[in-house]
């Protein structure tokens, strides 16, 4: 009778353990989304459009932000070009934007545990990461998707240690933000005609957007110029994922605030050497490896039923034993 009673109680012992370590693991995967910290933009949060030398337009170009150049003063094209914000403000606003926007690309840069992923981003779909392609030209052909996983504070960095060249458009799904998604470049970055793109450049050197680009985040260039053809650039309010949908659009609204970080340490130089992002550390070995998930319901469900039928059987133990 002991043996049975003693059997009985192992049973309810091992299926609440199930149960247990089976919710642990359901958590596990929506702690891991999260993934890095924003990168803190400071006073560059602002601007829609940073330049180093020049900002030179051509067209229409509708601008949702401040626009600045420093240590340049060029900007041509503005109208017809709009701005809603300040269109150069004073030398010293942008003077401490630039050197936030020093601080950011370095912070960018220095962002982990890094994760490789092909070269090739369209096609793919990423959750929460610091992802890094290598010495290649980071190119999206096609289309990018974020996937927050229900977690708003999901952050994606992609450390490009060449050029950016976009000819696509990236996707917003499941709570992913605009103003949590940041591309820090070595060199220079490349939007195609017509492209749909999401996120803050923090490039190196200088960005070239073609005609008819629509973009909701930042063009930050450290040093060189941004040139513009046309193009949509809202840097507020936010785009947000809704669950399903297929992504949201430049325009879509929410708090703006959430990009733009708190204020770093300004005072590094513009002019300082490129920095290369380190080899990656982890592996991607195709589009959906970093997005895998545990079959949850079912093994919940065979937890519950283990438990269960514990609970049953030592209840016939103890009607036996009366």
């Amino acid at each position: 009778m002991k043996k049975r009673v003693h059997g009985a109680k192992l049973l309810l012992s091992v299926g609440t353990a199930v149960t247990l370590a089976i919710g642990m693991l359901a958590a596990g995967p929506a702690a891991y989304a999260a993934g890095p910290t924003p990168v803190a933009l400071g006073t560059a949060g602002s601007f829609a459009v940073l330049a180093g030398t020049t900002v030179t337009n051509t067209g229409p170009t509708i601008i949702t932000g401040d626009l600045g150049v420093n240590p340049g003063s060029a900007v041509t094209g503005f109208p017809p070009g709009q701005v809603t914000g300040t269109n150069q403000p004073l030398a010293s606003i942008v003077l401490q934007a630039k050197n936030d926007l020093v601080t950011a690309y370095d912070a960018a840069f220095g962002k982990g545990p890094v994760t490789s992923t092909t070269h090739l981003l369209g096609g793919q779909k990423l959750v929460a990461g610091v992802y890094n392609a290598g010495g290649s030209t980071l190119d999206l052909t096609g289309t990018l998707t974020l996937d927050g996983q229900d977690d708003p504070n999901s952050v994606w960095i992609f450390q490009a240690t060449s050029d950016l060249i976009v000819a696509g458009s990236v996707k917003l799904i499941n709570g992913a933000s605009s103003c949590n998604v940041f591309w820090q470049v070595t060199s220079s970055a490349t939007l195609g005609s017509g492209s749909t793109f999401i996120g803050t450049i923090l490039a190196y050197t200088s960005i070239w957007m073609q005609s008819g680009v629509t973009m909701n985040g930042r063009a930050l260039a450290r040093n060189g110029e941004v040139t513009l053809i046309n193009d949509t650039i809202t840097s507020s309010p936010c785009a947000i994922g809704a669950p399903g949908a297929p992504g949201a659009s430049a325009s879509a609204g929410a708090s703006a605030s959430a990009g733009a970080g708190a204020s770093a340490s300004a005072g590094a130089s513009a002019a300082a050497t490129p920095r290369v992002t380190p080899a990656p550390t982890n592996t991607v070995s195709d589009s959906s490896s970093n997005n895998s998930t545990l079959p949850l319901v079912p093994l919940l469900l065979i937890g519950f039923a283990g438990t269960a039928l514990a609970i049953f059987v030592a209840k016939q133990r103890r009607s036996i034993r009366s």
